[in-house]
């Protein structure tokens, strides 16, 4: 039985094995896009998510008709109620604004953001119609503890910070250095805002990072984007610095013009740094470059970069090696606005169809169909 076992032994290990070959990791699927909510009426533009899974839209005030600024939906059944409360969303064009009116109504919700510490900030431009701050009004940012739901802090911006005429767009939170960056998209320029102390102060107005490109030519269902009615009629949207995004990792801010197709970047250490001189801050402005035309934009916490490519209703990425692929395309994604990241790997995105609103149709009429909240599952993966 020894001479056998020995014998056995003598012939396995000669024997030779081919290795096991590697296994191939199983392609990526493709994301889902899922609709969880739609809305009748009222053009939808922003969206926020809170860690516990709460959903948050924003409707600007821009045509007649409007209803309702901000409101909460139920991510299962696309139920919606105003938020925080009917008062906060009662005010409507043919009211007067109150001088000194205090953070109690909305008057043109363009965003919202739900930061690290998972409060709520709506962005109020202040602007109805884009056509300018209503008398009395002043543009706000204000912040709503999702325990309470109630304000618990809101600032104010003066003409220093939105002149005549600007329209205060996006909002992104760097609540470790106590700062908010916000963008005009009707003058050019960005407001850093020190959620401390409410200092704050307005640059790279008119630099050309922040100006649409007079060269670009829209194109939106198959057609130039043109005004169609109003003193611009004919002529292509010019809408400047619009979508934000905050990579805190590596500390810096992206942002660009909404008719344009270049990215631009800056260090959050200068742009931040509310004792730089403007000079100092246009000079540290970095070109990244081309992209599409995109009105929002979302970074994950790789440093991937997504954007609403509405010329092609799609979300594209930019990866951190510079390459850009389309992550979705679908034609329900009539002019996707903007991302807000949720639990689980999802990413819900706003279609709003500005392309076809009032502004975009000689005879003044607004979409028939309803404007949708999506939702797309594993966006990052």
């Amino acid at each position: 039985m020894k001479q056998l076992s020995l014998a056995v032994i003598a012939l396995l290990t000669s024997c030779t094995y081919a290795p096991t070959p590697p296994r191939k990791p199983p392609a990526p699927r493709p994301p889902v896009l899922t609709e969880v909510a739609r809305f009748e009426g009222d053009v939808m533009t922003g969206v926020a998510v809170s860690q516990r899974g709460r959903v948050f839209v924003s409707f600007p005030n821009w045509h007649a008709g409007h209803r309702v600024h901000v409101a909460e939906v139920d991510p299962l059944t696309g139920e919606h109620r105003p938020y925080p409360d009917e008062a906060w969303n009662s005010w409507t064009t043919d009211q007067p604004v109150r001088s000194g009116m205090g953070p109690d109504q909305f008057i043109c919700v363009q965003a919202l953001r739900v930061d690290d510490h998972d409060r709520l900030w709506v962005l109020d431009a202040a602007a109805p119609g884009m056509m300018g701050i209503a008398p009395n009004a002043r543009p706000k940012l204000v912040r709503f503890d999702l325990e309470s739901n109630r304000e618990d802090r809101s600032f104010f911006f003066d003409s220093v910070a939105a002149p005549p005429g600007a329209y205060l767009n996006d909002v992104r939170f760097d609540t470790d250095a106590d700062r908010a960056y916000i963008t005009d998209s009707s003058l050019g320029g960005l407001v850093v805002l020190d959620t401390a102390t409410g200092v704050y102060r307005r640059t790279l107005t008119g630099h050309p990072s922040t100006m649409a490109d007079p060269s670009i030519v829209l194109m939106c269902d198959g057609k130039e984007l043109r005004f169609a009615v109003g003193p611009n009629a004919g002529k292509v949207p010019q809408v400047h610095s619009n979508g934000l995004a905050l990579d805190t990792k590596h500390g810096y801010l992206y942002w660009q013009p909404m008719t344009s197709r270049t990215l631009y970047r800056i260090p959050t250490s200068l742009i931040g740094d509310l004792d730089a001189t403007d000079e100092q801050i246009a000079s540290g402005v970095q070109t990244v470059g081309l992209n599409v035309a995109t009105d929002g934009m979302e970074i994950d916490s790789r440093g991937n970069l997504y954007f609403s490519d509405f010329e092609h209703n799609a979300v594209v990425v930019r990866t951190t090696g510079g390459s850009v692929k389309t992550l979705v395309a679908d034609p329900r994604l009539a002019w996707p606005t903007s991302f807000a990241v949720g639990p689980g790997g999802t990413m819900y995105v706003t279609a709003s169809q500005i392309q076809r609103t009032a502004w975009f149709r000689a005879d003044g009429s607004m979409p028939t169909t309803p404007y949708v909240l999506f939702k797309l599952n594993q966006y990052g993966r």
